[in-house]
């Protein structure tokens, strides 16, 4: 079959153009529900029953993913091809938890081996923290942990911390509880700060470049709190994540340091020492290797070339034929799990970052809509909030509800005749069929029109494994689309623009820039 480029030069494209999509308002049954469920790793299934592709559009929709080879340069992207041509980088996210490619070599050092070495060193250390061996400058043992990173140093991290944590804390696992500083707001880190005994707390500064302007005003006023309180060494109390070559490496002003390289974009370097430091040490190094091991899973089913047989390229088709096709500008991700809370904010970075882009690898426009806007919140909470909109609102917003047989925790009385998981769970079957079918009533204002299209994906628990598997399927499905448009989603020039203004608003001497002056003044900061 020959290969092409980028979606709209698939044979399949103009026929996905003339596709009109599937009602699904009374086709939805057991069977169906059977023959649309995919394994996607971890105990994790992907099911796209409710989603309003027919059999013949998924049938050009594999076929266009057999055209763009997106098996083919998945394959490659793991095996250390350039993903980031702008910054003349690979992308090696996946490598973090395992090759799939053979090893990975930039010059002679082979980055598979360095992943894993560092990845015992973080470990080591974790274990190390947890038992008391090393500890505070007063002699105090540390009982949590204070990360400050933003954007992927924050939004991955915190969204598998609050993931896990009730699930560590009901099996005695949770030996330090984790806080986060991201916003360079003063405000973000004065409140952690006051809620937390500085003796006994290990902060985590997470900078890959080690001069993220955000990242280093909130360190600059950590230590300075710690310097206000008497008898602590603000040395003993930091560690460093970053690059070997940034100012951060290696500096005695940290009680150790550990590594990440330039291979690793932000919003994929959860799986890395960005996310496993915090998570090895607030749940154990054995739960971030259970996490790893689910993520690797949904890494290695993501090379079937066969999309039918593959969950995230599946749901990155599927996501495509939404947004490109149909035009659909936005997804929901509606996770019916209090623990996935800040799962959909981790998302938009991930989502949005790497493929909100108007131009391909060549710097041509696009002539079709890529990524979507992404928002999302838990359910049962997202009920009371924007579901309206979605149930008749005028635009069709395709949904992605996430749900879990299984508590993490045991108490949960009957109440009514039921548990409140079943009461969950009864939620999310109801919405799910509710978005499908909707409901005919002769008063406009109770007439729900229905063909709303959602997946979900599926696991008996959320677990260290199935949350890996949860990651990692939504980055392959990231990546796929970003195959499919033909575009970098390893850049993020978009973050870039406003930083540059910012530097120089506080410039000496003025932005001299009439904008720029005029609202400095009115914010009252010039």
């Amino acid at each position: 079959m020959a290969h092409c480029s980028r979606i709209d030069k698939s044979t399949a494209w103009q026929a996905l153009l003339d596709c009109k999509p599937e009602d699904i308002t009374s086709v939805l049954n057991h069977k169906r529900l059977i023959d649309r469920t995919i394994a996607a790793g971890g105990g994790l299934s992907y099911c796209y029953a409710a989603m309003d592709a027919d059999d013949a559009t998924l049938g050009l929709l594999g076929t266009a993913a057999a055209e763009l080879d997106l098996a083919g340069r998945y394959l490659a992207l793991a095996g250390g091809s350039m993903a980031n041509p702008g910054e003349q980088r690979m992308a090696l996210h996946h490598l973090s938890r395992g090759q799939l490619a053979g090893s990975v070599h930039a010059g002679s050092k082979d980055l598979g081996a360095f992943y894993t070495s560092e990845l015992t060193r973080f470990s080591e250390f974790a274990k190390a923290i947890r038992s008391g061996s090393i500890r505070g400058s007063t002699g105090k043992a540390f009982t949590r942990i204070v990360q400050i990173g933003i954007g992927g140093s924050d939004l991955g991290p915190r969204a598998l911390y609050l993931a896990l944590e009730q699930w560590a804390r009901e099996r005695g696992l949770l030996k330090l509880s984790a806080s986060f500083i991201s916003n360079v707001d003063p405000d973000d880190a004065n409140g952690v700060l006051a809620g937390i005994d500085p003796e006994a707390t290990l902060f985590i500064l997470v900078s890959k470049s080690g001069t993220t302007q955000e990242t280093l005003a909130n360190e600059a006023l950590v230590r300075a709190r710690l310097a206000s309180q008497a008898g602590i060494d603000a040395r003993r109390h930091l560690v460093a994540v970053t690059s070997e070559t940034s100012p951060l490496a290696k500096n005695t002003a940290y009680l150790d340091s550990f590594y990440i390289d330039d291979y690793i974009g932000g919003r994929y370097s959860s799986t890395s020492a960005v996310g496993g430091l915090a998570l090895s040490l607030a749940l154990g190094p054995e739960a971030f290797t259970e996490l790893l091991a689910g993520a690797h899973e949904a890494d290695r089913l993501a090379l079937e070339p066969d999309m039918r047989k593959n969950a995230a390229m599946t749901d990155a088709m599927l996501g495509l034929y939404e947004r490109s096709v149909l035009g659909r500008p936005a997804t929901a991700i509606l996770p019916y799990s209090q623990a996935l809370s800040r799962f959909p904010a981790h998302l938009q970075q991930l989502d949005m970052e790497s493929n909100g882009k108007r131009v391909d690898m060549h710097g041509e426009p696009l002539r079709y809509p890529s990524g979507p806007i992404v928002f999302g919140e838990p359910g049962t909470n997202g009920q009371h909030s924007f579901y309206q909109l979605l149930h008749q609102g005028t635009d069709i917003i395709p949904l992605q509800f996430i749900g879990f047989r299984k508590n993490q925790t045991r108490f949960d009385p009957e109440f009514q005749g039921s548990s409140a998981r079943t009461k969950l769970n009864a939620n999310l079957a109801a919405q799910i069929v509710a978005f499908a079918r909707g409901q005919s009533n002769q008063n406009p204002n109770k007439l729900f029109p229905g063909q709303r299209p959602s997946s979900l994906l599926v696991a008996d628990e959320l677990n260290p494994r199935s949350l890996g598997a949860l990651l990692a399927h939504y980055e392959n499905k990231v990546m796929f689309q970003g195959f499919a448009w033909n575009i970098n989603s390893f850049d993020q020039e978009g973050v870039q623009l406003g930083k540059l203004l910012a530097a120089r608003v506080l410039q000496q001497g003025g932005p001299q820039d009439e904008a720029l002056e005029a609202y400095g003044k009115f914010l009252g900061i010039l």
